[in-house]
């Protein structure tokens, strides 16, 4: 039988690292709230139009161009960033654009970025 090489072989707690770590833990709808922006984030098509959306304000018609989606399914992803306030619209006229809520959104993706980019 082989051995898990990804877990200790003997229990041993630390209880004075458990106890430190115990004293920051985030409240549970904190936790649940960033869990749902990376549940979010976890469709291609959104990430990319957060990227989109990163460099300019786009209507929705112009997303569904970038995205080779239709209206509708480009509404739709929308909808699901802006329900996590990771996106919010403006309205002029006839058109509806969109961009990042606020920069913490554009600091989050690049983060995201230079980590799988980073060697």
């Amino acid at each position: 039988m082989r051995k898990a090489l990804d877990r200790c072989e003997v229990v041993c707690i630390n209880h004075d690292a458990v106890n430190r770590v115990r004293k920051e833990m985030l409240d549970e709808e904190v936790i649940r709230n960033i869990a749902d922006i990376f549940k979010a984030l976890g469709d291609p098509n959104r990430v990319k139009i957060i990227r989109f959306l990163a460099q300019e304000e786009l209507c929705v018609c112009d997303l569904a161009q970038l995205l080779g989606m239709s209206l509708s399914a480009v509404s739709h992803q929308l909808r699901a960033l802006r329900s996590r306030r990771l996106v919010k619209f403006r309205r002029q006229g006839k058109v509806v654009y969109y961009s990042l809520d606020d920069a913490h959104i554009v600091g989050l993706f690049n983060q995201c970025l230079d980590h799988v980019t980073h060697e």
